[in-house]
């Protein structure tokens, strides 16, 4: 017998249907709000531990998390409601289906950017500032949407095109997504798949280059948004969900591939200005003005001393007989100054 004839082709299965929630007693649990629970929990762990390396107050990092989380959350949703507004405003529309995330439909750039609100607003109680959250933080960001991403998974949502390769996903025929006019039995490109192992490939890269070259001021932030929209203009051209289309130039496009242009442009600039200011010396603190401890500003001070010393002493051995000749040679400039002398002390 001929095993290449009954070899099944490769592909990626769905889970099934019942998967995508489960009971318990009267309460029903989505798998998709598992999994976004699941990355924010990650991110905060992630982001937690950076934080405590970079010797910020530990308490902080919570304070701010909890006003960037739920405005995260409500203004993905946002976002969402926004990009694909025919199921929520359309003929036959619902309204009751905006608050239930739990079917999927979280835009980043939204949760971006309303959560980047809540940040500011958690940063101003602590007195960080918002840049020094953004860097610690966009590593455990992406981690979370690396996650996040298997949602759709458990969903049978938001795939790509139809497509041949040996790892096309399975979608079920009967599934309210499966495309009309489709032959069941088509696999279609797996974007879930595509961006999370593109952001977990982002996850690496991002601790890399900040291990290297510890950038601070925002930079790692707009890093991770060049990257991340990077990925995304790719994907979202594969996939094939209903969308606002957008046209621009005679070209017409989903909106969320405008969106990723626009923002990997914008994204480069901001580091590229922001490098610029750093080589100028003008990043600045980890701290709003007026709120960095003390603790931190004696160390710092302490250890512009050393250094300074050090470079007026030549040598650490010598250091302590140095300071003690010119306490010595200060006193005797002292006493033989007369009154009225310039430099005398009055």
């Amino acid at each position: 017998m001929n095993l290449m004839s009954v070899t099944a082709p490769a592909s990626i299965p769905s889970p099934p249907a019942d998967f995508s929630s489960f009971s318990l007693g009267p309460l029903t649990i989505h798998t998709y709000a598992l999994c976004i629970l699941a990355g924010i929990i990650l991110a905060l762990w992630m982001t937690s531990v950076r934080w405590k390396r970079r010797g910020l107050p530990e308490e902080a990092v919570w304070d701010i998390a909890i006003w960037a989380i739920p405005f995260g959350i409500i203004g993905g949703r946002l976002y969402h409601v926004v990009s694909s507004p025919a199921a929520y405003f359309g003929a036959n529309g619902d309204l009751s289906l905006i608050p239930q995330i739990w079917r999927g439909g979280l835009g980043i750039w939204g949760a971006v950017a309303l959560g980047a609100v809540g940040a500011w607003i958690g940063c101003r109680r602590a007195g960080i500032k918002l840049s020094t959250f953004a860097d610690v933080g966009v590593p455990g960001l992406l981690l979370a949407q690396a996650v996040g991403r298997w949602g759709n998974w458990f969903n049978q949502e938001l795939f790509g095109s139809p497509t041949d390769v040996p790892w096309g996903l399975e979608i079920d025929a009967n599934n309210p997504n499966f495309p009309d006019g489709t032959a069941p039995g088509t696999l279609f490109h797996p974007t879930f798949l595509y961006e999370s192992l593109w952001c977990l490939a982002g996850v690496a890269l991002l601790l890399a280059l900040d291990k290297r070259f510890r950038l601070r001021g925002g930079r790692l932030f707009w890093i991770y948004a060049a990257y991340y929209t990077l990925g995304r203009l790719w994907i979202e051209i594969l996939r094939i969900d209903d969308a606002e289309m957008i046209t621009f130039f005679g070209v017409t496009q989903r909106l969320n591939v405008w969106t990723s242009i626009g923002l990997l442009i914008f994204s480069v600039g901001m580091f590229i200005s922001l490098t610029i200011r750093a080589g100028k010396g003008k990043e600045g603190s980890l701290y709003l003005p007026g709120h960095e401890p003390e603790p931190a500003v004696a160390e710092r001070e302490a250890d512009n001393n050393t250094e300074t010393e050090s470079s007026d002493s030549g040598t650490g051995a010598s250091s302590q007989p140095t300071r003690a000749n010119l306490a010595e040679t200060k006193n005797e400039d002292v006493d033989s100054r007369k009154p009225g002398t310039p430099g005398t002390a009055k």
